[in-house]
């Protein structure tokens, strides 16, 4: 399943509602406002605020400046927001797919989709489309790190030796490790600095929810992914509606959900649910905020595994700001920490907007 595919989205908006649990009222303490863009107003444009266009945001990271970058996926761009609200575009021509690296607008994407940010400020991309990741530093230079564009695969390898196939999600932990939830294989991969890409966990082609050691677990679609100060990797697998651990030496488990069963519930571990959950993002305490893109809500989960909905309605569609539950989104994919884990950015993907929570 490509999950950026419209049959795709079309197909899970036409799924069953299932049963959800009431919200707490915990959920009103975080204020959701909105960074930049005009809802359901698609285009390119740069400009402060609402001024700017996007045109179906899905990875954001947040440097350490407090900047945000977005992966503007359907104008192939990648895009940076200043902590003023200035937009502006760091790479990538709107309307220009392809695979060219380059500088700034002469380099060229396809559907880039994951974000992630190290402590220098170089920026990753997972190129959904052309199954290749990319780099991108300060200055707007962009090379290809590993894979080949238009070869999709799941061969272990260093640079233009190695496969992915579609790519959606980018971690980088603090020795520089890049981690790539590779969707369509079913499995969660690894690059080094110098482009040697291995596979963490999971089996190439063969999708499952089983919990394990390395090759021995299964994936279905995982799509989110993020590390923490500790490198434990987490993921969000929106084949099975569950978010998944990894330790350093590899072995999976189930953090909450449960494999096959969405909803919206909150709770701890298996009592809680998940619909769809697509983005995945850790604070320095540890703390995993979840983009659960059907139910259109931002899902917080602590080290232990207790699920809270902190905004957005279930499946209230809509792009208001407001406090907690009153706030709505529309298939919100990204979520990124910053200001020291006191915001989580969100792209709002159906709307079009980069939205705050505080």
């Amino acid at each position: 399943m490509n999950i950026l595919s419209p049959s795709c989205l079309a197909m899970l908006l036409l799924l069953p509602v299932p049963t959800y649990a009431q919200q707490p009222a915990s959920a009103l303490s975080h204020r959701v406002t909105t960074v930049a863009g005009a809802a359901r107003q698609p285009g390119s444009s740069d400009g402060t605020g609402r001024a700017a266009r996007f045109n179906r945001p899905t990875g954001i990271a947040v440097a350490t400046d407090g900047a945000v970058y977005i992966a503007d996926t359907d104008n192939h761009t990648i895009r940076r927001i200043t902590p003023l609200g200035a937009v502006t575009t760091l790479a990538g021509t709107a309307g220009s797919k392809g695979h060219l690296d380059g500088q700034g607008t002469a380099a060229r994407f396809n559907r880039p989709v994951g974000l992630a940010i190290d402590a220098s400020g170089t920026l990753y991309v997972a190129d959904g489309e052309n199954h290749i990741i990319r780099k991108i530093t300060l200055a707007g230079s962009v090379t290809t790190l590993a894979g080949k564009a238009g070869r999709k695969g799941s061969t272990n390898g260093q640079g233009d030796e190695a496969r992915f196939n579609y790519p959606h999600a980018l971690a980088v932990d603090t020795k520089g490790i890049v981690y790539v939830a590779d969707t369509e294989s079913h499995t969660i991969r690894c690059i080094t600095a110098a482009g040697v890409v291995t596979t963490l966990a999971g089996a190439a082609g063969q999708k499952g929810a089983i919990d394990g050691e390395n090759a021995m677990a299964r994936f279905s679609h995982p799509s989110g992914i993020a590390v923490d100060s500790a490198g434990i990797v987490y993921v969000a697998e929106n084949g099975t509606h569950t978010i998944r651990k990894i330790t350093p030496a590899g072995h999976v488990a189930t953090l909450a959900g449960m494999a096959g069963q969405n909803g919206a519930a909150d709770g701890t571990g298996a009592a809680a649910r998940f619909d769809t959950p697509n983005g995945i993002a850790a604070d320095a305490r540890g703390t995993m905020y979840v983009a659960d893109y059907v139910s259109s809500t931002i899902r917080r989960i602590t080290p232990a595994g207790e699920v809270t909905t902190i905004a957005g309605s279930v499946r209230g569609w809509g792009s208001q700001d407001g406090v907690g539950k009153e706030a709505r989104f529309n298939l919100p994919f990204g979520v990124a920490v910053g200001a020291g884990g006191r915001v989580v950015y969100v792209t709002d993907t159906q709307n079009g907007l980069i939205r705050c929570i505080q």
